[in-house]
């Protein structure tokens, strides 16, 4: 099989491209390096069967060639971080909306299978936990910049699904859960990488709110895995599934534990989120995956624990 993988260079992109070539597949990768890096895939260039061009998504000639030249896509290539949003909206709304309507307008042509990340971010205020697939969803107001990034992204998913029941392009979509491990940028406000780099460097660890928000953290490697699975599986097509792990953590009690991990003596300062991003700024209190669905079709199961996840991230963090 040969996969392209529309941001490649990026954090989860790279490391699926690295376990598609371990187990034989050729990869192309596509990616704008907006928010990826060449250090991610650094590695990979010595490889057979691994190629990657630097461009944008939005280049449909280049993107059409890639595509014919492909046999699947998964299309990971998106605007990424609450703080990136927040910042830059009409980037957030324009690369997500944009660049998946032109990735599934060019595998349509050839019928070339599509997985498409979404986020967690979709289900927005809902209040029942955890979320499963087919809940309904509660999106914040559209004066809110935080929630154009939910937005844009449903919009991509029921693009999408269109695309399977209208054209019978064959598609899967994968909502991401908090996706971490070694290679990620704390950059755009991601949380562990922040923290662990703060600890290591016994610089004040941020907290964002009251800490006492909850997440529930997914290793890249399973999450990659699930990926893989998906795509490869026959009977996918048109539907959605959550990917990530089950496990809930305060914010607050995950800086307490990085704090102890590392042996770190930075103390905890918290920040209020009008400060952090903007005025008038609102979370999601939980935000924890229903995974029935992804186990029942797929056997997913998680295998790293939130200890197991820090070590690595600490690793990687203290070798750079």
């Amino acid at each position: 099989m040969k996969a392209l993988i529309t941001g490649g260079a990026g954090f989860i992109g790279s490391h699926l491209a690295e376990t598609l070539l371990a187990r034989g597949d050729r990869v192309a990768v596509l990616d704008n390096l907006s928010t990826g890096s060449m250090q991610n895939i650094a590695g990979l260039k010595r490889l057979p069967g691994f190629e990657y061009i630097v461009d944008d998504v939005l280049n449909q000639r280049v993107l059409a060639e890639m595509v014919d030249d492909a046999d699947v896509v998964y299309h990971l290539a998106a605007a990424v971080g609450v703080k990136l949003v927040v910042e830059s909206p009409v980037r957030t709304i324009e690369t997500n909306l944009k660049g998946t309507e032109v990735v599934l307008e060019a595998a349509a042509k050839k019928r070339k299978k599509v997985l498409l990340t979404s986020t967690s971010e979709v289900y927005g205020k809902g209040a029942k936990i955890p979320f499963g697939e087919d809940d309904d969803l509660l999106i914040g107001p559209s004066n809110k910049g935080r929630w154009s990034y939910a937005c844009s992204k449903l919009m991509d998913e029921f693009l999408a699904i269109a695309y399977w029941k209208e054209r019978k392009l064959p598609v899967v979509v994968v909502r991401l859960f908090n996706t971490v491990g070694p290679r990620q940028t704390g950059r755009y406000g991601m949380v562990i990488p922040n923290f662990v780099r703060q600890a290591l460097t016994n610089k004040p660890i941020t907290i964002y709110g009251t800490g006492k928000q909850q997440r529930a953290f997914g290793y890249v490697g399973d999450v990659v895995g699930a990926l893989m699975a998906l795509m490869d599986a026959e009977n996918t097509n048109g539907e959605v599934f959550n990917v990530g792990n089950e496990v809930e953590i305060s914010i607050e009690d995950l800086a307490k534990l990085v704090k102890q991990m590392t042996g770190s003596a930075s103390e905890l300062v918290y920040v209020p989120y009008d400060e952090a991003y903007e005025a008038g700024f609102e979370d999601m209190q939980r935000r924890v995956p229903d995974l029935n669905k992804v186990r029942k079709w797929i056997s997913y199961q998680p295998s790293h624990q939130l200890r197991d996840i820090l070590e690595k991230v600490i690793e990687y963090e203290r070798a750079r």
